[in-house]
């Protein structure tokens, strides 16, 4: 309910399901097969708590990383169109940022992790890492 996907300049709300469900039926069936192992660990104890779900975020954002790294940030896609965006009115900085990394192969979660679910502690966005004071 904090992130930038629920309450904007645009007016636009993502809800859980826009980013936890793909829409594709095969994409869909293989996350809830996949959801199935994560609730067992919640149901096993392994995260059931918040010390637990801590000592575990680095490792648990990872994994949901590397399938947005391999899926061409579906989730973000659902509802973002690179062929769509005004680049210019971006500014200058988003407008290079965005047509470099583009350009370099690059995909969503490359540069935007930390935007709707907090990052694991310790770790820089990708903006803080660069000198800018928020994520582009």
């Amino acid at each position: 309910l904090q992130s930038s996907h629920n309450t904007n300049r645009t007016g636009v709300r993502a809800t859980c399901p826009d980013c936890h469900v793909p829409k594709k039926y095969i994409p869909k069936l293989l996350r809830k097969i996949q959801a199935t192992n994560e609730l067992y660990h919640h149901f096993m104890g392994t995260i059931d708590t918040e010390e637990k779900f801590n000592a575990k975020h680095q490792e648990l954002a990872e994994r949901v990383w590397r399938r947005m790294k391999k899926n061409d940030s579906r989730e973000c896609r659902g509802c973002h169109d690179a062929d769509a965006m005004d680049y210019v009115r971006q500014g200058q900085r988003g407008m290079d940022q965005h047509i470099e990394g583009l350009n370099a192969g690059e995909t969503c979660i490359d540069c935007h992790k930390g935007i709707v679910k907090p990052l694991p502690y310790g770790m820089k966005k990708y903006s803080e890492s660069r000198g800018t004071a928020s994520n582009i």
